[in-house]
């Protein structure tokens, strides 16, 4: 099978899955997640159900576009087997996107079938969406390095990269972190809504509130000093790997970043209203791709995309 094509499919898919994201996140804030009960993979035990209710096509067209989703992911890997030659860094980015996007259908079942959804406020579920947030992570980065490789780009090796290398690997490990904090931040707000801004403040820091509310403090602080690491890694790493890359890439991330910061501020101020909630959860994953393209470019070897690459055989995931 020829390659045409294949880079253009390759981002599509990561396109598409970030809309099945932003849907999934819509499920959680509408309160839907219980909108085909308990059965997974049917829903309300049918196949196609009779909808009496929203938050059951809500759900029902989340597991729909999920399961859209990884068809189109066997299709990248397949398509990627027959175009490029054996150890290239495509076919090893399409495996890895493969099991990631199998990883994250398993997760989203053990929310549904362990009862993890709706008004579910038990320590359980903070668990298993801090898990379910890091394999989407995960699953967007290897999407990302694949329709990167396509397009030419070379694999890439922590190996031997002194300072840039450890400052990158900090940044997407804090990345992680502020990613598992924002989803349980948002867990909160959907489970214990306020009505005004003081006094989300003050069952913040009160005892007696739900260790959801109590933790919500965590994402705002955490998202100023990743932000402030990120602006001085980028700073860093575009002056030691001088390519006109890197520096798009680095800069790039802290425009998002800032952004990202202005939104998240407003969510507060606002109260967390759904459709912003959606535009923060967009961004954040925006933040994330463009980390995982400053990784690449930065940390890339000498490869040509034809030839098999020696660096392949140890090539690690770009969250280590």
């Amino acid at each position: 099978m020829k390659r045409s094509g294949f880079v253009t499919y390759a981002w599509g898919v990561l396109l598409y899955n970030l809309a099945v994201i932003l849907w999934g996140a819509y499920v959680r804030a509408s309160g839907s997640g219980a909108g085909c009960g308990s059965h997974w993979p049917l829903c309300n035990g049918d196949v196609i159900p009779r909808a009496e209710f929203v938050e059951t096509m809500v759900e029902f067209t989340h597991r729909l576009t999920s399961g859209l989703a990884l068809l189109f992911v066997v299709g990248l890997f397949v398509w990627a087997f027959r175009a490029y030659p054996s150890r290239h860094p495509v076919r090893f980015g399409a495996t890895m996107s493969l099991v990631f996007i199998i990883s994250e259908a398993l997760v989203g079942a053990a929310l549904v079938l362990f009862g993890l959804v709706a008004d579910n406020a038990s320590g359980l579920r903070a668990v298993i969406i801090s898990i379910h947030l890091v394999n989407t992570f995960l699953l967007v980065a290897w999407l990302t390095v694949t329709a990167w490789w396509a397009g030419g780009g070379a694999p890439m090796s922590f190996r031997r990269q002194g300072l840039v290398g450890g400052l990158l690997g900090g940044a997407l490990v804090g990345a992680l972190l502020l990613g598992i904090t924002g989803a349980i931040t948002a867990l909160g707000d959907t489970l214990f809504p306020v009505s005004s801004l003081a006094e989300g403040i003050q069952r913040d820091f009160s005892p007696a509130s739900h260790f959801l509310e109590r933790l919500r403090i965590i994402h705002p602080v955490l998202a100023v000093a990743l932000g402030l690491y990120l602006v001085v890694a980028g700073a860093v790493v575009s002056a030691t790997r001088r390519s006109a890359e890197t520096i798009r890439f680095a800069t790039t991330l802290a425009i998002l970043f800032v952004v990202q910061l202005v939104v998240g501020l407003l969510n507060v101020r606002l109260l967390a209203p759904i459709w912003l909630q959606l535009v923060h959860l967009l961004l954040a994953d925006l933040v994330w791709i463009a980390l995982v393209l400053l990784t690449a470019t930065a940390l890339a070897t000498p490869a040509s995309s034809d030839e098999p690459s020696n660096e392949l055989a140890s090539l690690p995931s770009v969250s280590n």
